[in-house]
């Protein structure tokens, strides 16, 4: 069915092919947003996603895939260090939120990416700048707002952590990110837990919704677009990593409710950019 509605691409333009086959631009690119997530605890693939269709001129299912590739490369290589950095027995303890919205997000996570093979180019284009905004309010409410948990009894919080789970992962599949700028609020909101630990949490619920989402993306026939470019995936990726590493150790000399509103402006602005894009 996808092979009806995929509309390719435009050919991309003599600059972006040379910026693709840069191995110092595509690391660099991916330093770059790495640096970006490792201030605010998150693996920047909600940045590298415009960049991936702005300046290397990607379309936007290419983009998508590409993206969620370079995702779970981030995520994997991120899980040991996080977990170090939390207590086991304190994540052992509070299991039962990543089951609850491992339930939801892993059928989101085929429902996003199945939908988003079936949908026509200018269509995704729209709804990936709609994204955005939703990932820049999110990501503004939990870092600037102070938001407390919501009181609510045991089996209707299992049934709002499963619903919240689904649209996570349908977001996170549409947009190829890990979805931890929308899972650590939500398990913050209705679980209670430290914002570290929901940090550590937020990436057991991550990586198997990806590996899901991966999962129904290869089945398609644009997943040939990683096979096509796996030296710029892994490129990229190593970027994201050494970025994401010096952003994590550069996170005390920025003040949040300074770097906030910069971020959530790059968002806004490259909402507008996938928009407007043909």
């Amino acid at each position: 069915m996808s092979e009806a509605v995929q509309v390719p691409g435009p050919v991309p333009a003599a600059a972006a092919v040379r910026w693709r086959t840069s191995p110092v631009v595509v690391c660099g690119a991916g330093a770059v947003i790495g640096v970006l997530g490792g201030l605010i605890g998150l693996g920047g693939a909600e940045f590298r996603l415009p960049l991936l269709i702005g300046l290397f001129g990607f379309a936007a299912l290419q983009a998508v895939i590409l993206n969620k590739a370079m995702s779970l490369i981030v995520v994997i290589t991120a899980l040991p260090a996080r977990l170090l950095s939390v207590s086991h027995t304190d994540i052992a303890s509070h299991w039962t939120i990543a089951v609850n919205l491992l339930a939801g997000s892993l059928i989101g996570a085929w429902l996003g990416a199945g939908l988003a093979t079936r949908m026509h180019s200018r269509t995704l284009y729209r709804v990936l700048a709609g994204l955005l905004i939703v990932i820049a309010i999110a990501l503004a409410a939990s870092h600037i707002g102070h938001s407390g948990t919501v009181a609510l009894p045991p089996i209707v919080r299992i049934l709002v952590a499963v619903a919240a789970g689904i649209g996570i992962g349908v977001v996170a599949a549409l947009m190829g990110v890990a979805g931890g700028e929308l899972l650590i609020p939500t398990i913050v909101l209705l679980f209670a837990v430290d914002i570290k630990l929901a940090g550590s949490l937020s990436l057991l619920v991550s990586l198997p919704t990806m590996l899901v989402a991966f999962a129904r993306y290869s089945r398609d026939q644009s997943f040939q677009v990683v096979r096509g470019n796996t030296r710029f995936v892994l490129t990229m990726a190593a970027g994201s990593i050494a970025g994401t590493v010096l952003g994590g150790l550069l996170l005390g000399m920025f003040p949040s409710l300074a770097l906030i509103p910069v971020l959530v402006a790059l968002l806004v602005i490259s909402a507008v950019k996938v928009w407007r894009h043909q």
